[in-house]
Parts: C-alpha cells; sequence; structure tokens
C-alpha cells in the first residue's frame, strides 16, 4: 500500500551503529557488549552487558539509556521522516497530511513561540484570577480537563472494574508537582533538594508570567505538601479493590461540606453521570477539609501554576529552559534538552506507553505501511500459541492450587485476547482542526478533541478494538478489563524479536515478553479478574493464602536489592512486575521447549539453546540510569531496575543453574528448596 507521503530511508549515524551492533551478531546476540571478566554464574546481567556499559555513555538529551532506548530512537528518527515529508508538501486542508505537517511546523517556528512569549496563556491566567468563590473554583478544576491541565481533583472515564461491559466516571487523588508524595514528606538530601528547586521554579514561571511573586513558591509548596500528605501511597494505590469504590454523585455530594463534586462534573462535560468511582475516598474527604482550611487566593495561585508548568513547554524558550531545568535536569538528572525536532515528533506522535500525542495513530498507520511485515505478525501468533500452551501445561502442574482452582485459571486464560502489531480500528481526528501558524491553538485543540472522544464513552457498548499504545511504541501490555495483551510493531525487532533469528534468543527475548504480560493477568492484582474482565474473586481462600505466602517471598528477595547506596528496590511496589518476570521467563522457557518439538537445540557460537535462551534475556534489560533518575524509579516506577530485572527471576529457575553449572558459592546460585516457584 502507498503512503500519502514521499518515503526515504535515513538514519543518523550514531543509530546506525547502535542497531548495527545488535543485527550484526551472528547468534542474535551482542557477544561485543559482553564482559568475559564477569561470570554469567555471579551475575548475568553484567556478563551479558558489562563492556557495553562501559563503553556506552548516556546520551546528553536522556535519563537513562539501553535497549528500549535504541529501538525508540528509530522508531522516533522513522516517524520524523513521515512527519518532516508531511510538512514540506501542500495538502488538502483537512487531509491527514495536512494535519500532522502543519501541526509540526507550528511546533517548530521558534521565531514565532519567541514573539509570543506568555500572550497565548494571558487570558486564562485572567480567568483563574476572576474565581471568586470555592464554587468557582470547583468549576475552573473540571473546565481544565478540556485543555489538558491538572488540578487536585483527577478524572477519567474507563471500563467498569466489575462490570466490564461499560464504561464509567472515577475520581482520583491528584495535583501534586514532584514524582511521589515522599518528596514531600522526606527530608533527605535529595528530597530537599527536589522542593527547593521546586520553589525556584514556581517563581520563575511567575516572573515570566508578569505575576506578583511575593510568597507565592512557599504557598504552593506548602499547599502541594499538604495534598501529599492526605494522598494514597503507590503501594496502597497498586491495590485494585481498594481502588474500587462506587457511589451515587447525589450521596457522594451530601458527604462534602466545602465543595459539591456535581459542579466539577457538570464543568468536565460529564454532568449526566449518576454513579462515580471514587478510587481513594480518604483523599478526597481530606480534600474536603483542606478547601475549607486553605484561602481562595492560595488555590487561585496553584491552579495558576498548573497552567502555566502545562503550557510552559510550548511557550517561548525562557519558560521552555525554565520547564526543562525543573523537570528534566533537577528530577531526572538529564544535562541537556531534547533538540526541537524531538519534541515536535513526540508533540505530534506520542511519546511513550500510552502518550498518543496529538495525531499518534495517522502516524501510526504510515509507520506499519512502511516498517511492519506482515510475516512478523504470524511469527508472533505462533509464538503466543506456544506461550499459551506452555501456561495451559504449567497450570495444571502446580502442586500449591487446588484442582477447583486450576479451572478457573484455565478458564481465564483460554479468555485471553490477543493483539498484534497494530489496531484495526484507527482513531478518527476529523475534529481536530490545525493551523501551522498557532501552535497553542492547535494543542487546545488536539487536549480537546481527545478529552472528549474520553468523555463520549459514557453510555456507549466497550470497544474491545481499542488501543492503549501506538504502534511506534517500543512496549507491551496487559489490560485486565478486557484480558487482552498487546504487541505494538516496535517493539517487535530485535534485541527483542527477529523472524529470520535464532528461536532461543526469540523466546528469551519477545517470548519472556509474551509471558510476562500473560503473566499479568496472574500476578498479584491482575489474578483478581475474571477472564470477562471483571473485579471478581474465583480463587478459593486456600489458594489465595499459599499464594500470598509465595508472592511475599519475592517481595523479601527484592527488597534486598540496592542499586545505590541506601535505596533499595520497593519490593511491594514493584510485586506486580517482579512475579511477571519470574512467570513470564518460566513460561518461555517451557514454550521454547515445545517448539523444538523433542529436537535438541542446536549449538551456536558455542552455547546452547538453554544458554542462549538466557543470554538473550538477559540482552533486553540492557540499560543504564542516570542517579537522579534511579533514586525517581524506585520512588515511583513500579518495575524494578533492569539489572535486577536480568538477575532477580534467574535465582529462581532450576534451568537456568543447569545450563550453566550454576552450583554453591556461585552469587547467583540458589538451593532448590528455597526457589520461588509461582506460575
Amino acid at each position: 500500500m502507498q503512503s500519502m507521503f514521499t518515503k526515504m530511508r535515513v538514519v543518523s549515524p550514531l543509530l546506525a551503529a547502535a542497531m548495527a551492533c545488535v543485527l550484526s551478531a551472528e547468534s542474535g546476540l551482542d557477544k561485543n557488549g559482553f564482559d568475559k571478566e564477569v561470570r554469567v554464574q555471579d551475575d548475568l546481567f553484567r556478563a551479558v552487558n558489562g563492556t557495553w556499559l562501559k563503553d556506552t555513555e548516556i546520551p546528553s538529551d536522556k535519563s537513562n539509556y539501553g535497549s528500549f532506548s535504541i529501538l525508540a530512537d528509530l522508531s522516533q528518527e522513522r516517524i520524523r521522516e513521515i512527519i518532516e515529508n508531511a510538512a514540506k508538501g501542500t495538502h488538502e486542508k483537512g487531509s491527514d497530511a495536512q494535519k500532522v505537517g502543519d501541526f509540526y511546523k507550528s511546533f517548530m517556528d521558534e521565531e514565532k513561540a519567541e514573539e509570543l512569549g506568555a500572550s497565548p496563556i494571558k487570558s486564562r491566567l485572567a480567568e483563574i484570577e476572576k474565581i471568586g468563590s470555592v464554587s468557582d473554583l470547583i468549576k475552573h478544576y473540571g473546565a481544565s480537563n478540556y485543555i489538558g491541565v491538572g488540578s487536585p481533583i483527577g478524572m477519567y472515564v474507563g471500563q467498569d472494574a466489575k462490570d466490564s461491559t461499560r464504561y464509567i466516571a472515577n475520581v482520583s487523588q491528584s495535583g501534586t508537582t514532584l514524582p511521589d508524595r515522599d518528596y514531600y514528606l522526606e527530608d533527605e538530601e535529595r528530597f530537599l533538594k527536589a522542593r527547593s528547586a521546586l520553589k525556584s521554579y514556581i517563581t520563575k514561571l511567575f516572573l515570566l508570567a508578569e505575576l506578583p511573586t511575593d510568597g507565592v513558591a512557599e504557598k504552593i509548596l506548602d499547599l502541594e505538601t499538604k495534598l501529599a500528605k492526605i494522598q494514597w501511597s503507590r503501594v496502597e494505590l497498586r491495590d485494585a479493590e481498594a481502588r474500587y469504590n462506587l457511589f451515587p454523585v447525589a450521596e457522594a455530594a451530601e458527604s462534602m461540606v466545602n465543595m459539591d463534586p456535581r459542579e466539577f462534573f457538570a464543568a468536565a462535560g460529564v454532568g449526566q453521570i449518576t454513579e462515580v468511582n471514587v478510587m481513594t475516598p480518604s483523599y478526597f474527604e481530606g480534600l474536603d477539609a483542606l478547601i475549607g482550611e486553605v484561602p481562595l487566593d492560595v488555590w487561585k495561585q496553584h491552579a495558576m501554576f498548573k497552567l502555566l508548568d502545562s503550557a510552559a513547554p510550548i511557550l517561548s524558550n525562557d519558560f521552555v529552559q525554565a520547564h526543562f531545568e525543573f523537570r528534566s535536569k533537577e528530577l531526572a538528572g538529564v544535562p541537556e534538552l531534547k533538540p526541537r525536532w524531538k519534541r515536535g515528533v513526540e508533540m505530534v506522535a506520542g511519546g511513550g506507553a500510552g502518550d498518543f500525542g496529538s495525531l499518534g495513530e495517522v502516524v501510526g498507520r504510515l509507520y506499519v505501511e512502511e516498517h511492519f511485515k506482515p510475516e512478523a505478525k504470524a511469527r508472533m501468533e505462533e509464538l503466543v500459541g506456544n506461550l499459551v500452551k506452555a501456561y495451559e501445561q504449567s497450570i495444571n502442574d502446580l502442586a500449591w492450587m487446588t484442582d477447583e482452582t486450576k479451572a478457573k485459571a484455565q478458564e481465564k486464560l483460554s479468555k485471553f485476547n490477543t493483539k498484534i502489531g497494530y489496531t484495526n480500528k484507527w482513531r478518527d481526528y476529523s475534529a481536530l482542526e490545525v493551523d501551522p501558524t498557532d501552535l497553542i491553538g492547535n494543542v487546545l485543540n488536539s487536549s480537546k478533541v481527545e478529552y472528549e472522544r474520553m468523555i463520549n464513552k459514557l453510555g456507549k457498548p466497550i470497544d474491545r478494538e481499542e488501543w492503549g499504545m501506538t504502534p511506534q511504541t517500543v512496549n507491551a501490555y496487559y489490560n485486565p478489563g478486557k484480558n487482552e495483551i498487546v504487541f505494538p510493531a516496535a517493539i517487535l525487532q530485535p534485541p527483542f524479536f527477529d523472524a529470520t533469528a535464532d528461536d532461543a534468543v526469540n523466546y528469551g527475548g519477545i517470548g519472556a515478553v509474551i509471558g510476562h504480560e500473560i503473566s499479568h493477568g496472574f500476578d498479584d492484582q491482575g489474578s483478581k479478574y475474571d477472564g470477562d474482565g471483571n473485579l471478581k474473586n474465583w480463587w478459593s481462600d486456600k489458594d489465595r493464602f499459599e499464594f500470598k505466602k509465595l508472592t511475599q517471598r519475592l517481595v523479601d528477595q527484592y527488597s534486598e536489592y540496592s542499586p545505590l547506596d541506601g535505596k533499595n528496590v520497593n519490593g511491594e511496589l514493584t510485586l506486580g512486575e517482579n512475579i511477571a518476570d519470574l512467570s513470564g521467563l518460566s513460561i518461555a522457557y517451557k514454550a521454547y521447549k515445545l517448539s523444538l518439538d523433542g529436537a535438541s537445540a542446536p549449538v551456536i557460537d558455542d552455547w546452547t539453546g538453554e544458554q542462549r535462551f538466557f543470554l538473550g534475556w538477559s540482552q533486553v534489560w540492557r540499560r543504564k540510569y542516570r542517579d537522579a533518575e534511579m533514586i525517581r524509579r524506585l520512588k515511583t516506577d513500579p518495575h524494578s531496575p533492569s539489572w535486577y530485572r536480568a538477575n532477580g527471576p534467574v535465582v529462581n529457575i532450576d534451568v537456568f543453574h543447569e545450563a550453566f553449572g550454576v552450583k554453591e558459592g556461585d552469587a547467583l546460585y540458589k538451593s532448590p528448596e528455597e526457589r520461588i516457584r509461582i506460575w
């Protein structure tokens, strides 16, 4: 199928070198990245990636860098071609090409942004200044959803966790700026520095917007600290059952003393709803009290800051630099702002998991036309089939689960839906108007279109064709409400997947990713949903008790890992991902054995099939982090750092010990009776 855009194949020299490093390896493994001084038996991660770690510098515009980053860069380069070719041409108004090209042009017009300064948001700042009552404030919070600006009330429309056939509105805690509540509540040096930087950032934005600054930063920080104190921790937020609290809207309104949520919903365009899921009830009790305690002027200053912070990346360079200095340099350790073209590409096409940008699926459709081969999808379907078969066998073989619950687990597994490559039903962007001379207008239009796309789901059937990621995203996911596993096109490349490569490395790479996503359906939270996507207990009490005993052992294992002095992994926060890594890798190996159909795996480059499987697994997790980014992730990321994702599961897997002769005294040795076997 011919693209509407002229096609070119241009890849930067730096990216080409990174790609060649993976693609030139004979067995699908980058032998040049191995560290021969490190034994696999002591550290699988460094044995496979040690030389790469020593020789690689994190690019100056990134907080971390590794296998995912390399593919993401490749995806971004390809998308840049599509977008820049659209920007060069003349296209019919309203066409996809016109919208893509003109949106990018509006972002790249740096001269226009400098000329405008803060003027594009002056009228909205004036509107906030006019707020004269709590009622006005709550209405402002609701209306802010249309322009993508956050407030202390987070709201979205999603699948009802206990009735997967319908959509409902959900409200949750929000309103803070630092990465986690602990940044406000703990007094260690790093967090004190972050709070000081936040105050400087607030003052800078107010100065640039020509707003009064006297005492503003201290008041906003104090307010956000009060919000942090009433927020749930990230571990508490993981609990799917605790997050489900369906209330009639009228009852929710009656429970409030100082604010009326009906005013929020009406301003947010969902005034027709009669019930709402309050995800964090105690937070809203605390927020209602704060609304009565904190002066209205402070809430207004906070609302102004939220608007300025949201708009800063698309205003003049002094705003952009202030945003970068705080958000990227201070909080993630990134020394250099991304080039404008990268930021423009992200604005148009999205910048990662869950980020659709302004026209993400328009660009995605063009991306798969050129860069995704049908045979890759067919090979993936074969891999998924073997993973499901392996899971079926593994469930039947579980020693700790009763037959009754095994039958329910098999029923859920049989209802899994798999999506590979790209959606069958692309998003409609016909309502989005784009002007090449009006970046702020384009961004506001896009926010409105996407927000209305979401709230218009209310009262309609569940869209089971909808994707939560674009095809150009290097990632994958499990959605418990739809009981589906989803693999975008961009992750189906080396080192994760190569349709022409050795099966062992494919199963250690994309096979383990498939197993990981399936395992999310059976992790500590995903296992609370049945095969139809409903939050419904299908476990016996005995089986759930045994499962919790096993998973607590995994919590204990990962809580001992310390990537930085005095900074440990949070085993409770990362439990779901750690279960999925361990179970996914275990099942992927079983699937690899099924793929051999009784034959012996060939020896390649002096490695057996079993060895190549685990070497391929480790290669996937190749990554370096800046210290500030590592601290941020330890507080916010439900995934363990990559070193422990490579090493943590294998210590529990018998075949790893057998494949490499791991014995007592080796750093990765774990006695058979101590190995954790879940799925």
